[in-house]
């Protein structure tokens, strides 16, 4: 069984696909594709279908939804399949349970290899880091669960994907301009500095990739617009790290030029107090 999380869900038994159609049974496979080989609670399946409140029948409407996906995994599996299907969704008490390896689901796949990319990234070794994180990230095809309606806890939990998401692109963008690549990463640094117009980490990196390309007046151009759309919107300055990094460009820092200090750090954390 091979399951996809990190973009529309998928899942295929033998070359067959045994997502269903209907929203509710979607929802139930996917939050228990998130956790494979864990019991996950009636009561959490419950919340994450019906909310806080369930009506009177959600049990017995649960386990229709429980058998209608072991139908379609017993019909993928072949002929003789049915009671391997129970073993592979499994009742236990208070719950359910997709018995399949973790690596068989994208998402842990992709854990794995930020927890690798991370190690080397503490390490100093940036080739290492960056492929590991470009590998991890080419594993997403879209947002989480694009076209899966999402409760109270599928929604956590694509909150928290989401959220890797941009730290591990961050971490890959830092390796990068540690490896000299700052001309590659200017295109796609403006393009998610507009996309994520607030976000101080990814102005600070533009900003560093932009200087150490000869574009001192384009970096602090990033700033000015930072400064002025944080003011508007939110009422605040820039934060102290992104205010030092500015004050070192208007004083040509030569330590813009290396990463500072013997533990490599990120681009944002540069200028930490």
């Amino acid at each position: 069984m091979k399951i996809q999380v990190l973009g529309p869900l998928g899942a295929e038994v033998n070359g067959g696909s045994i997502v269903p159609t209907a929203g509710k049974p979607r929802q139930i496979l996917s939050l228990l594709a998130l956790h494979p080989g864990r019991v996950m609670p009636v009561s959490v399946l419950m919340e994450e279908i019906w909310g806080t409140e369930p009506p009177q029948s959600a049990l017995t409407t649960l386990q229709t939804y429980i058998l209608q996906l072991r139908r379609r995994l017993g019909t993928a599996m072949g002929p003789d399949a049915p009671e391997v299907a129970k073993d592979v969704l499994a009742t236990r008490h208070g719950g359910y349970l997709l018995q399949i390896p973790a690596e068989s689901v994208d998402v842990h796949e992709y854990e794995r290899m930020v927890a690798e990319g991370r190690s080397a990234f503490e390490a100093g070794n940036d080739d290492s880091s960056a492929s590991l994180f470009r590998k991890a990230l080419g594993l997403w095809r879209g947002s989480v669960l694009v076209d899966v309606r999402v409760g109270p806890i599928l929604e956590i939990e694509v909150m928290r994907l989401e959220e890797s998401r941009l730290g591990t692109l961050e971490r890959r963008i830092d390796a990068d301009l540690r490896l000299g690549r700052h001309s590659e990463l200017i295109a796609e640094l403006i393009e998610l500095t507009a996309r994520y117009p607030q976000h101080e980490g990814l102005h600070s990196q533009a900003m560093v990739a932009l200087y150490r390309s000869g574009r001192q007046a384009s970096a602090l151009d990033i700033y000015r617009k930072l400064r002025i759309r944080l003011i508007e919107e939110l009422g605040v300055e820039p934060s102290p790290q992104v205010q030092r990094l500015h004050q070192a460009m208007l004083a040509v820092d030569p330590q813009l030029d290396v990463a500072a200090g013997p533990r490599r750090s990120s681009t944002f954390d540069l200028y930490a107090a």
